[in-house]
């Protein structure tokens, strides 16, 4: 991996990497690992869908009760990591958070699979629950509820959330464990670009 063949923009390269690894078959290319802190600084880290990468940043959707959402809302800054591991490849993203509108939420909720805009109002995300039981009975009463909507509507504790990165750095696995690593940090409007020791 060479500076010369890599994009400037390093929101660029990972859309590209993206869709090389869709391109490969990788099942869920777009899975990522998102780490949050909470106000004491202690982590935490789950896996999350990326559903839109442009200039702007990287976004994700969620419960803005659940347990990522309340950390973001104390320390709104985090780390994500993109791993595909049958192309040697891995991206780190840190960056500061920011929520997306309505209006950005709605449009991607409106292109979710009817189960999955239920299940948005049926889960309580994060929080304790009885048992399999009933999540299966708020389903069924957001089903009903629902039932001959011409749409559901956008639960109004639910929507998308944007890293803007400040750092991206590109890792690519190499023999003998002499992995590339190339950096970039943002400065101001552009990027500086420096390897980095595997």
């Amino acid at each position: 991996m060479e500076e010369r063949d890599l994009d400037s923009d390093p929101i660029r390269q990972l859309d590209a990497w993206l869709a090389e690894a869709a391109a490969a078959g990788l099942v869920f290319p777009e899975a990522a690992a998102l780490a949050t802190a909470d106000a004491a600084g202690r982590p935490s880290a789950r896996m999350v869908l990326l559903k839109g990468v442009d200039e702007q940043g990287l976004c994700f959707y969620t419960n803005r009760e659940s347990r990522k959402a309340g950390e973001l809302a104390a320390n709104p800054y985090a780390a994500l990591v993109l791993y595909w591991q049958p192309l040697d490849r891995q991206v780190r993203v840190e960056g500061r958070v920011e929520q997306l509108d309505d209006e950005a939420s709605l449009a991607y909720f409106r292109q979710r699979p009817l189960g999955s805009r239920l299940a948005a109002w049926a889960s309580p995300q994060s929080q304790p629950i009885a048992n399999r039981e009933e999540l299966e009975r708020r389903y069924a009463e957001a089903e009903s509820r629902f039932a001959g909507e011409a749409e559901v509507p956008l639960p109004p504790f639910w929507g998308g959330y944007r890293i803007v990165p400040d750092v991206v750095e590109l890792w690519h696995g190499r023999q003998n464990r002499l992995h590339d690593r190339i950096r970039y940090d943002r400065a101001g409007d552009a990027w500086r670009r420096a390897r980095l020791a595997p």
